[in-house]
């Protein structure tokens, strides 16, 4: 699984005009799924996301977690972070998992983090057209490949 982090001070995700999910300050999560991912991969990367301390304290310093804060998230698919561009200028999405391999572990993720976390937690649409909107906090902005975890 590979995710890009936002700190946001508000995001939201429209779908053919209408807004489907919003969200005030917390994570927007950005996800991808290839197909040697499972549940251990869900498990190491909603405690690490809910865990990072990534958010300001009373000095300011980034000394918080989206726990502490209780924040909010927003949890969109997103096939493209596995894309390879060595080759051309197309890139190939072929290490990106297949909808119904993915579609089943980004909704154990979803609520994997709703119950871990106990936090209000929003969606995207798997396989929709959405058009994600955020304002960005700090600007803060975190890459985590569970392949990566050393």
């Amino acid at each position: 699984m590979r995710v890009v982090i936002q700190r946001v001070a508000e995001a939201s995700v429209t779908i053919e005009g209408k807004i489907k999910s919003q969200i005030g300050c917390g994570l927007l999560i950005l996800l991808g799924i290839e197909p040697s991912d499972n549940q251990e991969d869900v498990d190491w990367l909603v405690n690490k996301i809910i865990n990072m301390r990534i958010f300001n304290d009373e000095q300011g310093v980034m000394n918080q977690s989206v726990m502490e804060t209780k924040g909010e998230l927003l949890i969109v698919s997103q096939f493209t972070l596995f894309a390879s561009t060595k080759k051309g200028n197309r890139p190939s999405y072929i290490r990106a998992a297949k909808p119904d391999f993915a579609i089943p572990l980004y909704e154990k993720f979803v609520k994997t983090t709703a119950f871990i976390s106990g936090l209000s937690v929003q969606t995207g649409e798997f396989g929709a057209d959405m058009k994600v909107r955020l304002l960005n906090d700090g600007p803060v902005t975190i890459l985590i490949d569970t392949k990566n975890k050393e």
